[in-house]
């Protein structure tokens, strides 16, 4: 092989890495005081009840070159904040949550929908109390940029999707009280 075309080759490969490294997939853990899913229903037509829970893990792999990504979160189901210690207590039992057999629920994607540069909907199986069901989380803000105090690449979003509580076998009360239930997750993730 010539001089010439070898130098080409090289700087075609170099190239090549450089590319795939730009555009390599980065992990992002959940920063667990910045990410508070809660859900809101019906309490029998009167008002819009809303709660959270307060500890939250879980990562997310992002690869905006390749307009790919993967969410894996897992919530404390005993963190669970009505506002209202004695309901906090009563949510948990076996009629609704029963954190005593199933102290965590999971969503896992199976496919991250971008519309250009942005996740626009999240696809994945929700688990709550053993049952998995496939849902779909609808993102109604992105942000990717620098954290302005850690000085790290991060990621925000919030997302969300509508299930029936009676599915995942908590439905007790419905449709007194509302079987739907609108689950939102307000998520911040930093770069590992």
């Amino acid at each position: 092989m010539r001089p010439l075309p070898r130098l080409a080759a090289a700087f075609a490969v170099a190239a090549t890495l450089a590319a795939s490294a730009i555009a390599a997939p980065v992990t992002y853990v959940i920063d667990a005081s910045h990410t508070f899913p809660n859900f809101s229903y019906s309490h029998m037509g009167l008002s819009t009840q809303l709660s959270k829970f307060k500890n939250t893990k879980g990562t997310v792999v992002l690869d905006k070159e390749a307009k790919a990504a993967s969410v894996e979160v897992v919530i404390d189901m005993t963190s669970v904040e009505t506002g209202f210690a004695m309901f906090n207590e009563h949510i948990q039992g076996e009629d609704f949550l029963d954190t005593a057999k199933y102290p965590t629920a999971s969503f896992t994607s199976t496919k991250v929908n971008f519309d250009g540069d942005k996740p626009v909907s999240i696809e994945g199986n929700l688990t709550i109390k053993g049952v998995t069901k496939p849902v779909t989380l609808k993102v109604e803000h992105f942000v990717h940029m620098p954290h302005p105090m850690l000085k790290k690449d991060a990621i925000g979003a919030n997302a969300s999707t509508v299930i029936k509580r009676s599915e995942f076998n908590a439905g007790k009360y419905a449709p007194g009280v509302g079987d739907e239930v609108t689950i939102t997750v307000s998520l911040e993730a930093v770069a590992k």
